[in-house]
């Protein structure tokens, strides 16, 4: 499969001194050749997985860390169970040096546990890290989020930002999928998901075409991209994305950011699942009534609703509390 796919666009960033516009604006993903391979951890990592460890221990404040492990027959793939809405994989907190040690111990290990210490923050536990090892590509003001594991399967997911993800030691293969592709990419459930947003149903490495046919037309849509160590990929707004570490050690340093004032705030994983809900049950009549409004109010598919209307008769400018509203949705829906 992903000989077929088609690769991601590429452009050298050495010489670059931010993010282009035309790649920030393009809508599709683009790979920085290069990034950040003048980094202090990515020549650490370049020289051995010891020296990538060794170095990164220098910010550690001892602070646990979010880890999941995968019993081995999982083959790595962090999921469902087969016969229930349960994960495959057990979360904990640890200290990041034990993480560190038990990964490098284990790492040609024919069947390893799969594991995954998951958004570090860097300012809260490697502090001094990004001071010294800065991203030029990522708006200022946006920390670095670090993720560590060996040979780990991350099923499309989407995140409502922004994404730069560098790697900074191993390699890691991203699958892409545009947002029109939603429904071909069988999402699962909202209410338990590995974090906090849909996983898709189908699996990235062997796919049963039978079972999810649509998927078909996902792949058609799809690209691929294979980073190395110093590498970096700009995964726009909401594109679905699945991830493989490939290797027995693996650390990867994302930004997501937001451009403009609201999204960051806004909990749409809720508002979403809050949506489903209200509407699925509904006839069918109702809904497609339903989605003419959305379409007109929302989506603003003939231009700006107020625009024809005099200004006296708009809408006011009063702001919504949205960390407020974020509470209430998660209070309805626990």
């Amino acid at each position: 499969m992903f000989d077929d796919l088609r690769r991601a666009d590429e452009i050298p960033a050495a010489e670059l001194k931010s993010l282009p516009d035309e790649v920030l604006n393009s809508g599709r993903p683009t790979v920085l050749k290069g990034a950040v391979r003048d980094w202090p951890f990515v020549q650490a990592a370049l020289k051995s997985d010891e020296a990538a460890v060794e170095y990164l221990l220098r910010f550690d404040n001892g602070q646990p860390v979010s880890v999941l492990a995968a019993d081995p027959s999982e083959g790595g793939k962090l999921f469902y169970r087969p016969d229930s809405k349960e994960m495959n994989f057990k979360r904990s907190r640890q200290r990041l040096r034990n993480v560190l040690g038990a990964l490098l111990q284990h790492r040609q290990s024919e069947h390893p546990v799969g594991i995954a210490a998951q958004a570090i923050s860097a300012p809260d536990t490697l502090p001094g890290l990004e001071e010294a090892n800065p991203n030029r590509f990522v708006p200022e003001g946006n920390h670095a989020r670090v993720w560590i594991g060996n040979a780990v399967t991350v099923s499309p997911h989407f995140d409502v930002a922004d994404n730069i993800a560098c790697v900074a030691a191993g390699r890691r293969r991203f699958y892409l999928f545009p947002p029109e592709q939603t429904a071909n990419l069988y999402p699962g459930p909202m209410d338990v998901t590995p974090a906090s947003v849909p996983v898709s149903m189908v699996a990235l490495e062997d796919p049963d075409l039978e079972r999810f046919p649509r998927y078909r037309d996902a792949l058609a849509a799809a690209f691929v991209a294979e980073l190395e160590p110093g590498d970096a990929i700009h995964i726009p707004y909401l594109w679905w994305h699945g991830v493989q570490s490939l290797g027995g050690f693996n650390v990867l340093v994302n930004y997501w950011w937001d451009r403009d004032p609201v999204t960051g705030l806004t909990p749409y994983a809720p508002l979403l699942r809050l949506l489903y809900v209200l509407y699925r049950d509904m006839p069918a009549d109702q809904r497609a009534a339903w989605r003419a409004l959305y379409e007109h109010y929302v989506f603003q598919t003939d231009g700006d609703p107020m625009a024809p209307i005099s200004p006296s008769h708009r809408d006011s400018k009063q702001q919504i509390d949205i960390m407020r509203l974020g509470t209430t949705l998660r209070e309805l829906l626990d």
